[in-house]
């Protein structure tokens, strides 16, 4: 019996490759299989050629794989571009003329079985029903997702999808392909869930109810998915002309009461490191997403990396604390983007969500979310209010216009206690002092890494992001005592006790999608250890688990 089975479809943009993704995850899921699916897709709006992974498995499954077990071919050049992640066991279902002279090959003319219900657009409903009769899909299940899935396009949409998947399902069911994956029912009650549906629930959990963007893949996932939201959970949706005003509004709305996200890529956010400094000057939160995605400059704008940290940890001129998440897993995501929140409203910072490509466009099941509280911190004014109060922690209270009797006042330039404009030698130290405080109540509430395999490990790998979930299921594998993986969600300010956990280790190694170790050289800052072993990937595509299967075998 497997436990796992990898599927991948590849077309053009425009065949609806995405349609097949969304209908058969949910129909698989629905028939008591976990499910995890991730895509890749070149940066144009038709043409080209895209893929989508989709694992279907008997346990939980949270990583990308090189190995195809069945690819589905769309398109001409699928076969070429996909060539190193297929063997001899590989099965291939398309046109013959894609095909011809494959091993395993079965010719479908999905493009006339589509025309016999009506256009060649039901191509991909047939090739979801064709996957869906090949996993013994519940047919009841089948149809209530089409219904679904298809409902605000009218009942002739409805039925001829309906069609077209049920006679793919009939197609399946014949092919006869050995398909062995143990279903299970608990399964059928988990959510379906990706990193961007992940990170806007957590804002909304969190008490997000403003957002302001500039589209940029891949982060305007985000900003959509809380689109989607804004009538439910009352959300004031905001698309700007740029993201530098996108920025400055989500300051502005922080500063009037509001819990404001901004979400955006790399280069999105370099425009916004002006408002960034604002932010840290004035003490007004800011809470921004970056999906992160090869750069410089327009790079590779629909691929993955982790390149961005850097970015994000010295944004802005002049000095100020800042706080930097990283999730690794949905559930964490939801925890993180909520915590972001409470972290922006308590310590007045602003705070980061770390995301990728790879990670907003990954999906699984989730069973349950993680449960967080709202912490709120605005203080009613009294009349001889001071916004910049000296305290002992560094947090002056924070107050909002119209809430008590005093004036909230705030100046980016240098100012006193009471927020007015000044020059003066000691006030200036004072208030630099006052918010570099911060750093140490930051660390008071410290997400500590999660230490996964041995405690009584010999070689630590150390990751973050979305890298982490894949070195995990890599580990797991490869069943070895003296292997363990530290993940860190969050990357910024790191508390001294993590040294323990590197000092213990004979050999650390850092894996990380970029091409210098970004977070390997923060530690090495942080602590001043060695922390030159590292494993780097920049080539646009995430490591897969057979890929850091060979690389851990490399470096012990």
């Amino acid at each position: 019996m497997k436990e796992i089975f990898s599927i991948v479809l590849s077309g053009a943009a425009g065949q609806g490759v995405q349609t097949v993704e969304n209908l058969f995850t949910n129909i698989a899921k629905n028939s008591g299989y976990y499910v995890f699916a991730t895509k890749e897709y070149m940066s144009r709006v038709r043409g080209g050629n895209n893929s989508t992974e989709i694992v279907i498995s008997s346990k939980p499954v949270r990583a990308f794989r090189r190995k195809i077990d069945l690819l589905v071919v769309l398109n001409s050049n699928a076969i070429e571009r996909l060539r190193d992640r297929i063997d001899d066991e590989t099965i291939i279902i398309g046109e013959e003329k894609f095909i011809k002279g494959e091993k395993n090959a079965i010719f479908v003319p999905l493009i006339d079985i589509s025309k016999e219900f009506g256009s060649i657009i039901y191509a991909n409903s047939v090739a979801a029903g064709i996957l869906s009769g090949i996993i013994n899909a519940d047919m009841e299940v089948v149809k209530n997702t089409v219904k679904q899935y298809f409902s605000e396009k009218g009942e002739n949409v409805i039925q001829s999808n309906l069609n077209s998947i049920l006679k793919g399902f009939e197609i399946g069911k014949d092919l006869n392909i050995n398909f062995e994956i143990e279903k299970n029912n608990d399964v059928k009650k988990h959510m379906l869930f990706n990193g961007s549906k992940a990170v806007a629930n957590g804002a909304v959990a969190g008490g997000c109810n403003f957002i302001s963007s500039y589209p940029m893949s891949p982060a305007t996932a985000v900003f959509t998915e809380l689109a989607k939201m804004s009538k439910d959970k009352k959300i004031i949706v905001d698309q700007a002309e740029d993201e530098i005003a996108a920025a400055n509004m989500v300051i502005g709305a922080w500063y009037a009461g509001a819990r404001a996200l901004v979400s955006t890529s790399g280069g999105g956010f370099a425009l916004m490191e002006e408002a960034i400094s604002l932010s840290g000057m004035i003490e007004t939160p800011i809470v921004v997403h970056l999906g992160q995605r090869p750069g410089p400059a327009t790079g590779l704008p629909t691929r993955t990396e982790q390149g961005d940290l850097n970015l994000v940890l010295y944004a802005g001129h002049g000095t100020f604390p800042r706080i930097i998440l990283a999730p690794s897993t949905l559930e964490e995501a939801f925890y993180l983007s909520a915590q972001a929140f409470n972290f922006a409203d308590k310590f007045q910072v602003p705070v980061f969500i770390l995301t990728d490509q790879y990670f907003l466009d990954t999906y699984y099941n989730v069973e349950k979310l993680p449960s967080v509280e709202v912490h709120r911190y605005i203080v009613e004014t009294t009349k001889d209010y001071k916004r910049y109060e000296l305290t002992e922690n560094g947090i002056s209270p924070r107050g909002i216009p119209g809430y008590g009797e005093g004036v909230v006042r705030v100046d980016s330039d240098e100012h006193d206690e009471y927020g007015h404009i000044t020059e003066s030698p000691k006030v200036r130290v004072d208030m630099v002092n006052k918010r570099m405080k911060k750093l140490n109540e930051i660390l008071k509430d410290f997400i500590s890494p999660v230490l996964c395999g041995n405690k009584d490990y010999e070689y630590l790998f150390v990751s973050w992001g979305s890298t982490s979930q894949i070195l995990k299921e890599a580990i797991e594998e490869l069943n070895n005592e003296k292997i363990a993986m530290l993940h860190f969600p969050q990357v910024y300010p790191l508390a001294r006790k993590v040294e323990d956990y590197l000092k213990k280790a004979k050999k650390v190694i850092f894996v990380e999608q970029n091409a210098t170790g970004q977070f390997a050289d923060l530690v090495r800052m942080e602590f001043g250890i060695d922390t030159s072993n590292r494993i780097l990937k920049y080539d646009g595509f995430p490591f897969s688990v057979e890929e850091l299967k060979e690389k851990i075998g490399e470096a012990l």
